[in-house]
């Protein structure tokens, strides 16, 4: 038998896969959900996809906020991801052995009080089984993609949080990839402290509402198109502006469905005004620390981040005035 290890490496390589990892049945829990897709699997094949780190410059500069919609996530979700899906099953199966692909549904959950920030919150259904549905994380962290960070995302050496991946059932059985070892993530807190929402909690658990909620940019301080009269019919709306309300479900659907500054980008994906504030502080961190593999010219961050000054909200003069200036960090060099 030729070696169908390397030739699917080779195949999703050429269709835009960054990061390729087996993982044995061996690795899974006799329980699995894996065995419950497809009971004949043999090993689980793990593709990775990084999100281009140009797609949240413009974020980060506080400029454009669509291009990580349509391009870091609706791109690779429903264009370039499904093609390596395609194209290396078909591989498997022109070798004789069986190969499942396996897709995140972005609309069901299992849980019944949360949400899914990227889509719709209308959109999603809640309460659906997740006999069925793999642990995508945990598939991530078995086939060797990567570790899970504290509040529980893919860390992965050279793209540190700026990965989205997708799996192949197969009956094949292919030497495992080497579980990653190594610790990028050492519980700094950087990303709970950078969401404009506080839907982070200490121990890392998240509010998915309230992250929806600030994803789609209720922080005045983080959203330059947000208007003077920014939720006029909400009793607490300066602290919803601040990101300290506090609200439930039900509040978190008025607040959304007031949430109209930004064009929207006629996508099925909401369009992050946060911009994955999170997954941007601790890639930052890491490289600080010289931790990530693929390194740029430039730092992504050359000084303080930015904020807008919220007073004009309660005066109803809205100004985009940067209120901390970028400078160089302290001791701070460039990567080569």
């Amino acid at each position: 038998m030729r070696d169908l290890r390397s030739l699917i490496e080779a195949c999703a390589k050429r269709f835009d896969a960054d990061i390729v990892g087996f993982a044995p049945v061996s690795r899974f829990s006799p329980d699995d959900a894996v065995f419950r897709v497809f009971p004949g699997t043999k090993t689980v094949i793990g593709l990775g996809f990084r999100v281009l780190r140009g797609i949240y410059r413009c974020v980060e500069e506080g400029t454009t906020y669509y291009q990580y919609t349509t391009m870091g996530v609706e791109n690779l979700e429903e264009t370039v991801m499904p093609m390596a899906l395609i194209n290396v099953a078909n591989l498997i199966e022109e070798e004789g052995f069986e190969a499942i692909p396996q897709r995140r549904n972005q609309l069901i959950m299992a849980e019944t009080d949360g949400t899914n920030p990227e889509v719709d919150y209308s959109d999603v259904r809640r309460g659906v089984t997740a006999e069925n549905q793999i642990d995508f994380l945990h598939c991530a962290v078995l086939c060797g993609l990567g570790e899970e960070s504290m509040i529980h995302s893919l860390l992965t050496k050279d793209y540190g949080p700026f990965i989205r991946y997708c799996f192949i059932l197969t009956d094949a059985e292919l030497e495992e990839t080497p579980l990653v070892t190594e610790t990028l993530c050492d519980r700094c807190g950087e990303c709970i402290r950078a969401c404009p929402g506080h839907a982070l909690a200490e121990d890392g658990t998240m509010d998915t509402w309230r992250c929806a909620v600030y994803y789609n940019g209720a922080n005045g301080s983080k959203n330059p198109f947000m208007p003077p009269e920014a939720y006029a019919e909400l009793e607490n709306r300066m602290d919803v502006i601040n990101g300290t309300a506090e609200f439930d479900a039900e509040g978190a659907r008025e607040i959304l469905n007031d949430t109209y500054f930004y064009p929207p980008a006629k996508h099925f994906y909401r369009t992050s005004i946060c911009g994955r504030a999170c997954d941007r502080a601790c890639y930052i961190h890491l490289e600080e620390k010289g931790l990530l593999g693929k390194t740029f010219r430039k730092r992504f961050r050359s000084g303080a981040d930015w904020k807008l000054d919220t007073s004009q909200f309660e005066t109803g003069i809205h100004e985009t005035s940067w209120v901390i200036s970028r400078k160089e960090p302290s001791g701070g060099t460039e990567n080569t």
